[in-house]
């Protein structure tokens, strides 16, 4: 055996190896129990956050540039922590801004509202001015954060926090079978890095 089709079978094996190889129990974790998604066919990419939390605040200019050559077969969604069994009005914002069709928007201001211009978040008038400075209806809004719809997804979102285990945010959830996070992964880009290789494993189908 020549020692140049040795070098050429060395240099396959090298290929064909990760360049980052990831380590359950350490950048991930896989969940004793999967949970349903609800993204249809495509992977869902599941951030779990808090408005009131600062590392969710520095994570949302990593995960939306992330979301910009996300691939064509991964649906991103957000869903606030909800560890209280007392009414969040947080979540019960977020929720409100989505039935509205205006997530994003209004994720930006409260974020901006919250960590920037450090307002408290101390009853329902302030998150319905902030939403009427993202350029909401006031009254629309208002009106959906006390609807049953909302409600009900605050509930939701209080169940499926628990059912993936999340003790903190920000995590994130991998097609409801694994979590992860800039806590395990040791930073936002490694978060990512982590993110597109699980993407990657339910893309092959392994």
């Amino acid at each position: 055996m020549s020692f140049r089709f040795l070098l050429s079978l060395l240099f396959a094996c090298l290929l064909s190896v990760p360049a980052w190889a990831i380590d359950e129990g350490i950048e991930y974790t896989v969940l004793a129990n999967p949970q349903p998604t609800e993204t249809g066919d495509k992977i869902e990419v599941l951030e779990v956050f808090m408005y009131s939390c600062p590392h969710c605040f520095h994570l949302e200019p990593t995960l939306a540039k992330w979301r910009e050559t996300q691939p064509a077969n991964v649906a991103f969604r957000r869903m606030p922590a909800v560890f209280s069994t007392k009414p969040d009005l947080q979540a019960q914002a977020f929720y409100a801004a989505e039935l509205l069709g205006a997530e994003d928007k209004f994720t930006l201001a409260m974020f901006d509202a919250i960590h920037v211009k450090k307002q408290k978040i101390s009853d329902e008038n302030v998150v319905v001015a902030i939403a009427e400075g993202a350029g909401l209806d006031g009254a629309e809004f208002r009106k959906a954060l006390n609807s049953f719809d909302v409600n009900m997804k605050v509930n939701r979102a209080r169940n499926v926090t628990k059912n993936y285990g999340i003790d903190g945010v920000p995590a994130v959830v991998v097609n409801g079978k694994y979590r992860t996070s800039p806590a395990q992964t040791g930073s936002r880009e490694g978060l990512v890095k982590v993110i597109d290789q699980l993407i990657a494993r339910e893309t092959g189908g392994s």
